[in-house]
């Protein structure tokens, strides 16, 4: 990993160009007051940093540099290359984006280019080089982001359709090659020559769609480690070079991407106030702001699964997050929840988005840390209150490894074929679900957090590089839900894990697909039926809730209410036990959850997208757990409003975030003797209760020795 300064950073966006009013010095003042200790500035704004073509102007950031460096704030150092100029909109017009062929999607927000269209790349590099070769030297740039929030359009401009068709006529070789790997059989769609492919705009073939996001995907990678090269060659050694993604962009392969990097970044940003109230019997649907405290851990676990490493939040929400109809700046207290949350998941800097709350443009009511009045509010004292702990805590809560009892297969390749042709259908019936991975995935991620288990999130192509036996040491219990895209080695190697020890939880469309997603000839799931005990042909889609009982003696512990939803896989067993069956008429026949032993492990099948109620039991019995919450033995919630987590810090001291999700006070009655680092450091000996007020949290160092 990359070398960052020894604290968790703590800052905000800052865009003194946006001020109405001069005020450098109250802002920086203001900043430094409230624990800040990094800025993030200069990426919005080619058209400052180059009015005119060719005309640079580089000296007005300087001011904001200094002040920074003075006052012991860091500086990240964004390229401008997400919004361009509109100069060059009207020099280059064959630059503007289009989202379907031969229809540009116009100019006014931003990310509307072409961003391998060689004239766009001659201009960005330009002002790359200009700003960062102006800057390197300046002592408080620890850093570089390069564009920002990349991968939001998908590209349908002829070049880069005619550079998709070179890559198809690389891989595949021959058309006929091509034909039998789509099944271009079908409908007539047989090619005779590469020139007969047709512009993926009312495409309808699956294998297609898949190979279109998955080139998609590398051009966004080839950007931007394009950027981070042009970069590298002017940057101080002791500089990092990432940039700031948002995971829901349609273009964008995180686990790739961050292999040009040397840190990831990320912006989280979630729903606030009562979305984040606990116990949570929401079924909320999860997009560019999730919703939930499951959905904040699943973010950071996402940031943290791209490099296998600690990352930095570039963005989250400082006050209202959205249009101007979404006002909901959080309760007293979630903030610092939130910021703890994250860094109890690995998280190295956190900074807010953004400084002061714009007076126009699109975003003018997305608040800031400053309200439009620029006067410190009450947004700024909650924010003042993490700076103040942070600087407090030091070091010690700087890079934590974060505990992890179970591992989760996430597939971009399965994320991306699930979108374009969803299994399951929206909840309306207005169509098909584009999120259906994610209910997936999402389905069994939050059934693990409610268990009270840390996840590792594990990208299927790093899993197919894993040595099953390690694997299986590192990680007990691998979950495998949603993996409707995969080869035969990577399927072969789940049923390795388990008969190397460790426990497999199969969940629904795994091995159905292969590396294609063409339907796959095996009896399913593919190449881990034998093992799994277990297997199905039929498949169902559900219009409600349907009631999941344990079969007797079974020892899975279900609540009354659990019940599949959605989606049921016709499982059969052959020498598998059923742990669970649907109360149903019909669906009755089929297995719910079955369970085999295979070698040293075992193989436990879910046949349907659970409710949190089922997912939390199954994940419970596969982790061995009695009825209560995971977690070591004594740091469980003794609330339903509270979390336990767990991480090891760099020195190897154990921490535990112990938070209270709620209006409501509650106590925690600490198992073993700790400090508690977030106050006055009070030291409190095994058995002592620790109370937490609303929405608070608490971080606990153990005693060592």
């Amino acid at each position: 990993m990359t070398q960052l300064p020894g604290r968790v950073l703590f800052g905000a966006a800052y865009y003194h160009e946006y001020q109405p009013t001069p005020r450098l010095a109250t802002d920086l003042d203001l900043m430094r007051e409230a624990g800040f200790s990094v800025i993030r500035v200069g990426e919005s704004v080619w058209s400052t940093w180059e009015p005119e073509n060719g005309v640079f102007e580089l000296d007005w950031l300087r001011p904001v540099l200094d002040g920074a460096h003075e006052r012991g704030i860091a500086v990240v150092l964004g390229t401008p290359t997400y919004a361009v100029p509109p100069w060059l909109q009207r020099a280059h017009p064959e630059i503007n984006a289009e989202r379907r062929t031969g229809q540009p999607m116009g100019w006014g927000i931003r990310q509307e280019i072409d961003h391998t269209h060689p004239a766009f790349l001659f201009h960005a590099e330009r002002i790359i080089r200009r700003i960062v070769g102006h800057y390197a030297a300046h002592p408080a740039v620890i850093g570089y982001q390069v564009d920002n929030e990349p991968g939001n359009e998908l590209l349908h401009n002829r070049g880069v359709f005619q550079r998709f068709v070179d890559q198809l006529r690389h891989t595949y070789g021959t058309v006929d090659e091509l034909n039998r790997a789509w099944g271009l059989t079908y409908w007539s769609h047989r090619l005779s020559t590469w020139a007969d492919l047709w512009t993926p705009d009312a495409n309808g073939q699956p294998q297609y769609d898949l190979a279109w996001r998955r080139f998609q995907g590398e051009l966004t990678t080839a950007f931007i480690g394009w950027q981070a090269e042009v970069v590298r060659e002017l940057a101080r050694p002791d500089q990092f070079v990432t940039t700031c993604l948002a995971y829901a962009r349609p273009a964008v392969h995180d686990q790739r991407l961050t292999e040009r990097l040397d840190i990831t970044a990320g912006n989280p940003y979630y729903a606030m106030r009562d979305a984040l109230a606990l116990p949570d019997t929401r079924t909320a649907r999860q997009g560019w702001t999730t919703s939930g405290v499951w959905a904040l851990y699943r973010s950071a676990d996402r940031m943290y699964a791209s490099r296998r490493e600690p990352f930095l939040v570039t963005e989250t929400n400082a006050q209202a997050i959205g249009p101007s109809w979404t006002n909901e700046p959080a309760w007293d207290g979630q903030w610092r929840q939130a910021a703890w949350a994250l860094v109890s998941r690995g998280a190295r800097m956190i900074e807010y988005w953004h400084w002061h709350t714009l007076h126009y443009g699109t975003e003018t009511y997305w608040g800031g840390v400053l309200p439009h009045s620029l006067e410190p509010g009450r947004v700024y004292r909650e924010l003042a209150r993490i700076g103040a702990e942070f600087e407090r805590v030091g070091e010690l809560v700087a890079g934590l490894t974060p505990d992890a009892e179970v591992a989760m297969v996430y597939s971009t390749d399965a994320r991306w074929a699930l979108e374009d042709h969803p299994m399951l259908p929206l909840p309306d019936g207005s169509g098909g679900d584009r999120e259906s991975y994610h209910a997936v995935f999402d389905a069994l991620y939050r059934g693990a957090f409610d268990a009270g288990l840390g996840v590792a999130i594990q990208h299927a192509e790093r899993l197919a590089e894993e040595d099953p036996v390690e694997l299986a040491a590192r990680h007990p219990l691998l979950v495998a839900a949603g993996l409707l895209v995969a080869d035969d080695a990577l399927l072969r190697r789940l049923e390795r894990y388990a008969a190397a020890g460790g426990h497999l939880v199969l969940g629904v469309r795994t091995g159905y697909g292969d590396e294609e997603a063409r339907a796959r000839l095996e009896r399913k799931p593919a190449h881990l039926d034998g093992a799994a005990g277990a297997w199905y042909d039929e498949i169902a889609t559900l219009d409600g809730p349907l009631p999941v009982r344990a079969a007797p003696g079974s020892g899975l512990d279900l609540p009354a209410d659990a019940t599949a939803t959605r989606w049921v896989d016709g499982l059969l067993p052959t020498d598998a036990e059923v742990l669970a069956r649907y109360a149903h008429p019909h669906f009755g026949r089929f297995a719910a959850v079955t369970t085999r032993a295979h070698g040293a492990g075992r193989i436990t099948t879910l046949g349907t997208v659970p409710d949190p109620a089922l997912a939390a039991a199954v994940l419970r019995w596969c982790a061995g757990l009695p009825g209560g919450s995971g977690g070591d033995a004594g740091w469980r919630p003794a609330a339903p409003s509270q979390t336990v987590t767990g991480a090891t810090a760099a020195d190897g001291t154990r921490l535990r975030f112990v938070h209270n999700w709620s209006w409501e006070p509650t106590e925690f009655t600490v198992p073993v003797g700790v400090r508690e680092v977030t106050g006055e450091g009070a030291e409190l000996a095994a058995g002592e209760r620790l109370a937490l007020g609303p929405w608070d949290v608490r971080v606990l160092a153990e005693r060592m020795g």
